[in-house]
């Protein structure tokens, strides 16, 4: 359950010295509240407003903006008038009397001056008698005469007695408000939202905590507004119309719309949002929304203002005159080439979704043609790259053989430095030409350069050009087409698509290179299991080039799943022979199915480690798995799943799925794990899943059913000859056969890990042949080896199965029962504490030592440690709210709250504890602030959230 707090996070001290000015009745004190549009004003007066109504505070709201009259006093007059009508002391005709004489007696005279003091005269008396503080909110929606009448009126003829609290914009008092500023005693400028607030502002609006991500995206989206909570507030809101939030595992993720993150704002409120300053125009804002079209489709500069006018049509003099405006206000910016950009992207975003004032395309037309012109088609882009966008947005009414030229030529300069433009500028290209050999070098040359920079995305895309150009090329389709195939089919197990599905797979079956690739998907649990047939891959390679593995490699990858002889043929068709530690590096990635892993143990420094791809994100995850760094891994999961629900070119990875159920097992969430594993299709072979599997059904009471299903998984893995990985599962039926007393089953699961070590002889069945032998037999040696082999191999995993056999072997039990204790603590990992070591521990008769566990500290905010940051560097108090955006007084106050939370006494204790470590081993900074070399590096068990 989440805890209920202000209602707007990050304004906790705003709101605290709005509530004590308030409170201070018979103090005459006035505060102006400021800050830009959205900023939360309103928000932090009414907070504060409850808080001293609770107290006991009478306050009343002074309604300057709806107030009749002639802007100024008279305006004032009626807005007082009725703040005086509801103090119910039986004096209200006097004091309206009063002030209805001054002003009938002073009309024209003097300035209103006589008139403010009677009215100030009358306010103090009415304070006087029932104390009240005062509230004016949203000064800056009342006319400048009626703001300087009232600022005037605090400044020189203030009530005594009277709390005064006011909010407006900046531009406000600059317009006419200054009296008001010089009136006020202390001026609280309330900035954005640090990013720990944000998050928890996203978490309490959804209810339930979200992801970093989302957090990321949002603010992203609002660029110079990014801790501007209204415009935060729209965003999410925009969010939620189209349907782009998804929950997993408890949290709230987002699946990016493809238009981009919007406010949901239209008309007036877009304008308010977007451009606040300005008079309300709403042919500005539909030529914006113009403008913001063809911004997303092509790169616009200033030049190009002036050729989208033709003789006869003002749209171009409209959006220039337009375009100074927004320039001006800072809306648009454009860098030293005049290359225009919005702001704020969600602004842009919900522009593109009003209607436009004219045809767009148009208008890239001309920007095109104004320039081929003079240069012709493939000098302007190789000269002005930026015209392939604008081509692109004209569409089929510039003729293929001016559009296809200029493509080309544009697509081999953005080659040089923005190799994914290039990708798809290339795809547009080739949309324009027919099949044949001009179209299958152009392929190549895309997809080459889409492997080379790791864009498996934009080479996925290729797929309709390629599959058109195969369908037409002749039995032989040549080289070019061979290398785009193998190209296409990397991309595609990099992405997890389906390349074997439909007509696809009967066209890449005619490049054998090509469906060896496809078929290894199935070997690293992507796609379905289809064995490659014996001599389908040429024999002889190429020399090796670039990231894409040559046959022979595709055969070692595929070999290396399953026994040693295969893999060891397939070690012998290399030039250049795969051992060592790549070896073993590439055992142990298809050990657990991490395809990017083991192209990077082949290829070596041919690999392309770079890219957003889902191989490469499940790479990570099986890191993280390993090191412990278990809710870095389920985040990792968490992104692979939303990408491959939410992008078409994308597909799910499963054995991500599988590493997910296995966490929550370890972690005693059943539920959740069960809920990942119900995920994975029974297609799915790989032993991993039956590993989690097995677990999940044990700890649920079936011990015959899960023992049955994980010897059928077994026997499953054998038939499909995937025996990477196998001894986990069978090394799992063993431990858990040798706690229950399944004699039958621990001596088959040894002879099947023997079995396994023989046909394999890698280090992870040699490890889990000794751990087995340890169980079954009481080997202590063969338990402390297999304890050194997993540690040095950083499983840590596997490193509590370790240790429990050191508990029910070892020498000294009790010690490794201690240690095995506080490891599975630090990995979070309750279900291995309750059903495994505290078997052991009964079964041994030792004491299994559960310390009871204080609250432990909650983890210091980004913004706490960034502060605690800038003390280390010397910084003072004013520099620092510099840097942080917030007054001297806040960053004292925070301060304060630091030295408490940290038990430091001094700026110095507090900078000597960050520097040695202090800080990361109490717990209090968050995962991976630590400072290299900074003590023992603590992992704390991941939490887990409970929806409410």
């Amino acid at each position: 359950m989440q805890q209920r707090g202000p209602s707007l996070p990050g304004r906790e001290d705003d709101v605290r010295a709005v509530a004590r000015t308030l409170s201070a009745t018979g103090t005459a004190r006035t505060v102006l509240v400021t800050g830009p549009a959205g900023v939360g004003k309103t928000t932090v007066v009414e907070a504060g407003r409850l808080a001293a109504v609770r107290g006991g505070t009478k306050v009343l709201s002074l309604g300057l903006s709806t107030a009749e009259g002639e802007p100024g006093t008279a305006a004032l007059v009626d807005a007082v008038c009725r703040l005086l009508s509801r103090i119910h002391d039986g004096r209200l005709p006097v004091r309206v009397t009063e002030i209805r004489r001054a002003e009938l007696r002073t009309a024209g005279r003097d300035g209103g001056l006589t008139l403010l003091s009677t009215i100030g005269e009358v306010i103090a008396d009415a304070a006087n008698h029932m104390p009240f503080a005062l509230v004016v909110d949203g000064v800056d929606a009342a006319k400048p005469a009626t703001v300087s009448a009232l600022g005037l009126m605090l400044r020189v003829f203030r009530p005594a007695g009277l709390p005064v609290v006011l909010t407006s914009r900046p531009t406000a008092l600059a317009d006419g408000g200054g009296d008001l500023a010089l009136a006020a005693d202390s001026v609280l400028a309330l900035g954005p939202l640090a990013r720990d607030d944000v998050r928890e502002l996203l978490s309490r609006r959804l209810g339930h905590p979200v992801e970093p991500d989302l957090v990321t995206a949002v603010t992203r989206s609002l660029g110079p507004l990014g801790g501007n909570p209204g415009a935060l507030l729209s965003v999410l809101t925009g969010i939620e119309r189209d349907g782009a939030l998804v929950e997993m595992d408890g949290r709230v993720a987002l699946s990016e719309p493809t238009g981009g993150l919007r406010f949901a704002a239209e008309g007036e409120t877009l304008s308010a949002l977007g451009w606040p300053y300005l008079p309300v125009d709403h042919g500005r804002t539909r030529i914006a929304a113009v403008l913001a079209r063809m911004v997303a489709a092509a790169e616009v500069r200033l030049e190009d203002l002036c050729r989208m006018t033709a003789p006869g049509g003002p749209a171009g003099s409209d959006i220039a005159g337009a375009v100074d405006q927004l320039l001006v206000q800072g809306v648009l910016s454009a860098d030293h080439e005049g290359r225009l950009t919005f702001a704020v992207p969600a602004l842009a975003a919900a522009l593109r979704t009003l209607p436009a004032t004219c045809e767009v395309r148009e208008l890239h037309a001309r920007i095109v043609r104004s320039v081929l012109d003079r240069l012709g088609p493939v000098v302007a882009g190789t000269g002005r790259p930026r015209l392939a966008g604008h081509a692109i947005a004209v569409g089929p009414e510039l003729d293929d053989e001016i559009t296809v030229p200029l493509l080309l030529a544009a697509a081999q300069r953005y080659a040089r430095f923005a190799a994914p433009r290039a990708v798809g500028v290339y795809g547009a290209a080739l949309e324009r030409m027919r099949p044949g050999p001009a179209a299958s070098g152009v392929l190549r040359q895309a997809l080459e350069l889409g492997l080379r920079h790791a864009d498996h995305a934009g080479s996925l895309a290729l797929a309709a050009p390629l599959f058109t150009c195969l369908d037409a090329a002749p039995a032989d389709a040549g080289t070019d087409l061979d290398f785009s195939a193998r190209a296409w089919s990397v991309a595609a197990l990099h992405e997890h698509a389906d390349a074997a599905g439909g007509p696809r797979r009967a066209a890449l079956r005619r490049i054998p290179a090509a469906a060896g690739l496809v078929a290894l998907g199935g070997w690293y649990g992507i796609g379905p299991l289809t064995p490659v047939v014996p001599g389908a891959v040429p024999e002889a390679d190429g020399p090796p080039r670039g990231p894409l593995p040559t046959p022979a490699e595709t055969r070692l990858l595929a070999a290396v799943v399953g026994g040693r002889p295969e893999s060891e043929r397939a070690r012998r068709d290399l030039p250049g022979a795969v051992e060592g530690v790549a070896w073993d590096r590439l055992r142990s990635a298809a050990a657990c199915g991490d395809l990017a892993g083991a192209l990077e143990a082949v290829l070596g420094d041919r690999y392309a480690k770079v890219g957003d791809s889902t191989a490469v994100r499940y790479h990570a995850v099986v890191r993280d798995y390993l090191a412990g760094r278990w809710d870095e891994a389920l985040a990792g999961v968490r992104r692979i799943e939303l990408r491959g629900r939410t992008q078409d070119f994308s597909g799910v990875a499963q054995l991500a799925r599988a590493l997910a159920g296995e966490i929550h097992w370890m972690r005693g969430d059943i539920q959740r794990a069960r809920a990942w594993l119900e995920l994975i299709p029974e297609t799915v072979s790989h032993p991993l899943v039956g590993r989690a599997w097995l677990g999940v059904r044990l700890t649920e009471g079936a011990p015959d059913e899960a023992f049955e299903r994980g010897w059928r998984d077994v026997r499953r893995a054998r038939e499909n000859g995937m025996l990477a990985g196998l001894d986990r599962l069978v090394l799992r039926l063993l431990s858990y056969g040798s706690r229950e007393g399944r004699q039958g089953d621990c001596a088959r699961a040894q002879e099947e890990l023997e079995a396994l070590h023989a046909e394999m002889d890698s280090p992870m069945t040699r490890e889990s042949l000794l751990l087995g032998r340890a169980l079954l037999h009481g080997d202590v040696e063969s338990a402390r080896t297999a304890f050194s082999l997993v540690r040095r191999r950083g499983d840590r995993p596997l490193s509590l199965l370790a240790r429990e056999c050191l508990v029910a072997v070892g020498d000294n039990p009790q010690t490794w029962l201690d240690e095995a204790v506080r490891e599975a603590q630090s990995l979070g990992a309750s279900t291995f504490l309750r059903t495994m070591l505290a078997v052991r521990a009964r079964g041994s008769g030792l004491k299994l030592s559960l310390p009871r566990r204080r609250a432990a500290p909650a983890e210091l905010s980004e913004s706490d440690v960034r502060l605690i940051d800038l003390v280390s560097d010397g910084e003072t108090n004013r520099r620092i709210a510099a840097h942080m955006a917030c007054s001297e007084k806040t960053v004292e106050q925070r301060l304060t709250r630091l030295f408490q939370r940290t038990g430091c006494r001094s700026r110095a204790e507090l900078a000597a504890s960050r520097l040695d470590g202090s800080l990361a081993r109490l717990g209090l900074l968050p995962d991976g602030r630590a400072l290299d070399g900074a003590g023992e590096h603590v992992v704390s068990p991941g939490h887990l959230e409970t929806l409410g």
